[in-house]
């Protein structure tokens, strides 16, 4: 008998446009003869199944005039609410298995200045950086004083590198590249660069064991790796990435440990620029609901390991399903 899953898709932030990037490809790939999906298109102005209003008390559609309740929900949100939590608390307290790190763990990812912070304490390598919470610090100039330039200016919490910039200098662009960031969140996270290749690789548990997927290297054609070079093609991706083994095992392992170190569950793709003088990757950010369009990482990744992507979700569902016994 078919298990029935809901995939939910949209949110409530500027990353709902990539949302709906990915549910295009996870859509097309869902195994159909193993599961009857239903899309959930999770809005600013209600939660709904086409037309057709979800019931919040338990979480059910009315579809062909009958109810139905699901087995399992498949996470295709990036940003609020599906990656930062408040999803995650919600199927929680329904008892409903999902496909993605559970509420704690996707609350703190969400965060990167308590990631960076946790990974930090458990010996990872990160960049130096200060938060800059809304209204409660005296000038720019003075709460970044420690740091070295260049450095970047991101929202704290959020992805897919909206209002993110690279500042050079301690200049009049510094207070403009807050200002950006404020306009998205209340927090704004100024990290040092560190010089060095980008590499990511997508990480996930498998019969018990963390396992890596093939790792990418990312060569963007603009200043970082930001909106226009992760979506609208200013990137070269080349996976699995030509580097030497040496650093392949070291970001390997440094993965593994940030996994098992935040508790993290499903698929994530884990961001590292390998600084060559050191010899170590730096950690980054943690992607807890990576994005799954045509022109994300990890569906190349698992194409790279010689899954099709039809099997991959399959496994996620499973997993999930599994998690509910």
């Amino acid at each position: 008998m078919r298990r029935t899953i809901a995939f939910v898709t949209g949110g409530y932030s500027g990353e709902s446009e990539i949302s709906y990037k990915s549910a295009v490809t996870i859509s097309a790939n869902i195994d159909r003869e193993k599961y009857e999906a239903y899309t959930i298109d999770i809005r600013t102005d209600g939660w709904w199944y086409g037309d057709q209003p979800v019931d919040k008390n338990d979480f059910s559609i009315v579809a062909d005039g009958r109810k139905v309740h699901f087995d399992a929900v498949l996470i295709g949100i990036h940003g609020t609410p599906g990656e930062d939590g408040k999803l995650q608390g919600y199927f929680d307290m329904l008892g409903l298995p999902y496909t993605s790190c559970d509420a704690a763990t996707s609350a703190l990812t969400f965060n990167k200045r308590f990631t960076v912070a946790v990974a930090g304490m458990g010996g990872i390598h990160v960049a130096r950086s200060v938060l800059l919470v809304e209204d409660r610090f005296p000038s720019p100039e003075q709460q970044v004083a420690g740091l070295r330039f260049p450095v970047f200016v991101k929202p704290n919490n959020g992805g897919s590198s909206i209002a993110t910039s690279k500042v050079m200098t301690p200049s009049e662009e510094l207070g403009t590249a807050i200002e950006k960031a404020f306009g998205v969140d209340t927090q704004v996270l100024v990290e040092e660069f560190i010089e060095g290749r980008e590499l990511t690789v997508g990480v996930f548990r498998r019969q018990g064991d963390i396992v890596t997927l093939p790792i990418t290297e990312i060569r963007s054609k603009n200043a970082f790796f930001d909106f226009e070079a992760k979506y609208l093609g200013a990137s070269e991706e080349i996976t699995p990435a030509d580097v030497p083994q040496e650093w392949a095992d070291k970001v390997r392992a440094a993965a593994k440990k940030i996994y098992a170190l935040l508790n993290c569950r499903g698929i994530v793709r884990i961001d590292f620029i390998y600084n060559e003088p050191v010899n170590e990757p730096f950690f980054l950010e943690v992607n807890t609901v990576p994005g799954q369009s045509e022109a994300s990482i990890v569906p190349q990744q698992v194409k790279a390991a010689g899954w099709t992507l039809k099997e991959f979700y399959s496994f996620l569902i499973d997993e999930a399903l599994a998690s509910r016994r």
